[in-house]
């Protein structure tokens, strides 16, 4: 068999049927839980100026300086560069700003689900192109908005039956201040040091120190052990904010990790910043993250507005999912297969597919030449319930055959009996049916 000549780009995958359904389910979840609180669907470009990220995500951070996609609008008079969203959260705060919603009632809370994209090293559970889902609360700045961000994220973790497979780490990074007098502290720490760094953490001591703290490298965390830690320069504001947010979470029943190394790769980032990782290899599998910005729409030519966000990723919630044997639900399964023979049993049977579907019962047609045998071997593979034959003989008496698949038993019944004698036999709670009324909402 020779090779296919075009196959998916590098870092990027199909999203196959399967984890189709897994896809559809967390998308289920994600509304459900985000309706509950109040929060509504934005859907912001998959690009936007590359501005837009250097400065909120900040230009010495691996996402833009490594991992942006850009692109160049061609011939355009404007000739600004733009770039593949990386994350949701710069992209709303944009919108925020744009649509003039500081003027509808505090705070904001949008959620968002797509596409993002980073032109990473592609890896087990890393792809260039994935998906998260994302939830902002924007205009207010309080303890309870981050415990109720939580709240709501981990409500889906436990709809998703992967709540107990992940700890909630969490810390509180300060306000820029802060940060800044850390900085310069570690920077003085490692003076003399340097030559011990591998050279990615002795570049991240120039452009952007606190990434040291999660560094993976044996060597940098040994140094670290004996560094001035994140906590001794936290304001007493700060110090109140996280201890305050810590008693909420405890009071809904969250349990998490203090973790004092957290401070994630994102510049905007203030005080609270938190992630899911896997119980057993931590950081590694993580599901998701994230925390407060208070600087970031400000950041974007804003007026100071606070914001605290998370977004999740779905490729990662999908292998937790598979891992615990969690099966997505979907009603994607066949109940009929209609077989026929000949030119009129087809145009009978193009009918009697279509009142079915209509009726809510799922219904495949084999309207081609194959022969009845072949027909059944395919009615076999879907796995279907029940099958329906007409041949000429039928057409003539009017009449059809009803084949039970499981049982291996079938009879001949009236024609025009077919589809109330499947919806019997189904059950009208099992019939999928719905009109788009009933469906407002549910977006995909």
């Amino acid at each position: 068999m020779s090779q296919p000549q075009f196959r998916t780009p590098k870092g990027t995958h199909d999203i196959l049927p399967e984890d189709n359904q897994y896809m559809t389910y967390i998308k289920k979840a994600v509304r459900h839980r985000a309706r509950q609180a109040g929060f509504k669907r934005i859907d912001p470009p998959i690009f936007e100026n590359r501005q837009i990220f250097e400065r909120g995500i900040g230009e010495h951070t691996d996402i833009v300086e490594k991992e942006l996609f850009v692109v160049s609008g061609k011939q355009s008079e404007d000739k600004s560069e733009f770039a593949l969203r990386p994350e949701f959260t710069a992209g709303i705060c944009r919108s925020y700003i744009e649509n003039g919603m500081q003027q509808l009632p505090q705070p904001v809370e949008l959620y968002a689900i797509g596409p993002c994209f980073r032109h990473d090293r592609p890896q087990k559970g890393r792809y260039r192109q994935f998906h998260q889902f994302d939830f902002e609360i924007i205009g207010i700045k309080d303890p309870s908005l981050d415990a109720q961000l939580i709240h709501v994220v981990t409500k889906i973790f436990e709809d998703l039956q992967i709540l107990d497979r992940l700890k909630l780490q969490i810390n509180n990074i300060g306000t820029a201040e802060n940060r800044l007098a850390y900085v310069a502290a570690l920077k003085d720490f490692f003076i003399g040091k340097e030559r011990n760094l591998p050279d990615l953490d002795r570049e991240r001591l120039t452009t952007n120190p606190l990434r040291l703290l999660d560094s993976k490298e044996e060597d940098t965390q040994i140094l670290l052990k004996s560094a001035p830690t994140l906590d001794q320069f936290l304001s007493d504001e700060s110090k109140v904010y996280h201890s305050t947010l810590l008693e909420y979470l405890t009071e809904l029943g969250i349990q998490f990790q203090e973790n004092k190394s957290l401070v994630r790769g994102l510049d905007y980032y203030t005080q609270t910043v938190f992630e899911f990782w896997d119980s057993e290899t931590g950081a590694q599998n993580a599901v998701g993250g994230g925390g407060r910005y208070d600087a970031l729409i400000e950041l974007l030519g804003g007026k100071p507005t606070p914001g605290t966000g998370f977004a999740g990723g779905m490729e990662r919630i999908i292998w937790q999912m598979k891992q615990a044997g969690v099966k997505a639900p979907h009603k994607d399964q066949v109940d009929v297969f209609v077989a026929q023979l000949g030119p009129e049993a087809k145009k009978s049977c193009l009918r009697l597919i279509s009142e079915l579907r209509e009726k809510g019962v799922h219904t495949v047609g084999a309207l081609g030449e194959a022969s009845l045998k072949s027909q059944m071997r395919l009615a076999d593979k879907f796995q279907v319930r029940y099958a329906l034959l007409l041949g000429k003989m039928e057409v003539k008496g009017g009449t059809i055959i009803l084949r039970d698949m499981q049982a291996g038993k079938q009879k001949e019944i009236k024609y025009d009996k077919a589809v109330s004698t499947i919806i019997e036999l189904l059950g009208e709670k099992n019939l999928d049916t719905y009109t788009l009324k009933d469906r407002m909402g549910e977006s995909d």
